[in-house]
């Protein structure tokens, strides 16, 4: 007679060993490590069904995974066409950040042509109808159920036969079979597990919207971000409106897409010209603005880059960084120093890019550099300047990725001069007439030009 064996289980990220220690040897968490009882099967029968059996891929049934349009472009965009039917999309983000409301308007949509039926276990159906109301989403077409005990949400679901199930949210929900209180790794898990499971058989599309922790990470364990199919954030800093949804996992689309929003009194509204939204305000010649041309996605924007400085009070000089990575703004001005020969060192340094946007591709250290120059010798740069280019320890100026796509967004704005990369430069088939391009080898070049305009 087998056995039984006891294992130790790791609720951060389900690794298992047969001894217990401190720290997880698979995700290096600490304190993670459950014992549990495995019973010990006796018989490893393996029976063959007509489930089982093995297609091949011309055999497989195409039409079962059409993508299902929800309608908004930013949604769509995003998400690489539409949701897929069967698949698992996991949503996170900040508290208020919009993320209820954002999947409310989905599911409104998606009700017209699709059974939808909206699981809320954090809001009671009338909190979540008053919300609806303010916002003035129509819900008619869509089902309402205010439970948190998961498998009387699935037998209903079931029961109406939807083709979206929505989850607000997987922290709030629990099944009676499993171990821990409403919200711990335990309940998440076996949740999740149960609604892939449902999707999966059903062919039911099902969102879930989950909290993040104050490091910005799915609260839960890791398991959760491996099991689902998709992994979406809304993000948007507080007290601007600009909301960017960003697809950190997609199996069934492109990571590098993402969706732009702003939130209006009425609900999220797709942005369809997001570079003329963020240099709105924008209209004259300012001392330490610059205008970067970037890539949210593959889709180019504008962004506003403010720099400012000060000699500072105190033993160390202070950087400041909102919307550009800090790390990189201190190697960027420890180059300045040694090959631009810029005295920074005694100089509180504040870079911000304006709008609420933050940037993380390399590309925009130029403009960040410009905006430092500007700021430190009194020169003002015209609102028509901008500057696109990746600045190495050395002070070179490297090239960028699609440098054609970021100068038509930059002709389409009107813009007169660009400094970039000289190797882009080199690069260009066709040199646009109506844009001046000033190609940089070194930082040392842009810091000449600057001191020439003075």
């Amino acid at each position: 007679m087998a056995k039984n064996k006891t294992v130790f289980y790791c609720t951060e990220c389900g690794a298992q060993t047969l001894r217990w220690s401190g720290q997880c040897m698979q995700c290096g968490a600490w304190n993670t490590l459950e014992e549990r009882v495995v019973s010990a099967k006796t018989s490893h029968t393996v029976k063959a069904t007509s489930d089982t059996r093995a297609l091949r891929f011309s055999e497989v049934n195409a039409d079962a995974t059409r993508r299902w349009p929800i309608g908004d472009r930013e949604w769509d965009r995003t998400l690489g066409g539409g949701i897929v039917p069967g698949s698992l999309i996991l949503l996170g983000g900040d508290p208020g950040v919009g993320k209820s409301t954002l999947i409310l308007q989905v599911a409104a949509v998606l009700a017209e042509s699709h059974s939808v039926l909206y699981a809320s276990g954090e809001e009671s159906a009338s909190q979540v109808l008053l919300r609806a109301q303010r916002l003035g989403i129509p819900t008619d077409n869509c089902y309402l159920l205010s439970m948190t005990d998961l498998e009387q949400v699935l037998a209903e679901a079931k029961r109406l036969e939807t083709d979206v199930l929505v989850i607000d949210s997987i922290q709030t929900m629990q099944m009676s079979d499993a171990d821990g209180i409403v919200g711990s790794v335990s309940q998440v898990k076996e949740c999740t597990q149960a609604l892939l499971h449902f999707a999966k058989e059903t062919g039911t599309a099902v969102i879930i919207i989950g909290h993040v922790t104050k490091e910005g990470n799915i609260a839960g364990p890791r398991l959760l971000e491996h099991m689902v199919d998709t992994v979406l954030y809304l993000e948007g800093e507080a007290g601007h409106p600009l909301r960017v949804l960003r697809a950190a996992k997609n199996r069934f689309g492109d990571t590098a897409e993402s969706g732009v929003f702003s939130m209006q009194t009425d609900g999220l509204a797709a942005v369809s010209d997001l570079s003329r939204m963020l240099l709105a305000d924008r209209s004259e010649a300012q001392i330490g603005t610059v205008v970067f041309a970037g890539l949210e996605g593959i889709r180019p924007l504008l962004a506003e880059v403010q720099a400012l400085t000060n000699p500072t009070a105190f033993g160390y000089a202070k950087r400041t960084a909102v919307g550009y990575d800090q790390n990189r703004l201190t190697v960027l001005l420890a180059v300045l120093a040694k090959h631009a020969e810029v005295g920074v060192t005694e100089q509180d340094v504040y870079v911000n890019v304006a709008g609420g946007l933050r940037i993380t591709e390399p590309a925009i250290d130029l403009a960040v550099a410009l905006a430092i120059f500007s700021v430190l010798y009194n020169i003002p740069v015209s609102p028509q300047t901008a500057a696109i280019g990746e600045i190495g320890l050395t002070g070179d100026v490297r090239r960028v990725p699609q440098i054609e796509k970021r100068l038509q967004e930059l002709s389409k704005m009107g813009f007169k001069t660009v400094f970039l990369p000289a190797a882009n430069y080199a690069a260009l088939k066709e040199k646009p007439d109506h844009l001046q391009l000033v190609p940089l080898k070194h930082l040392r070049e842009l810091r000449q030009k600057i001191l020439k305009q003075s």
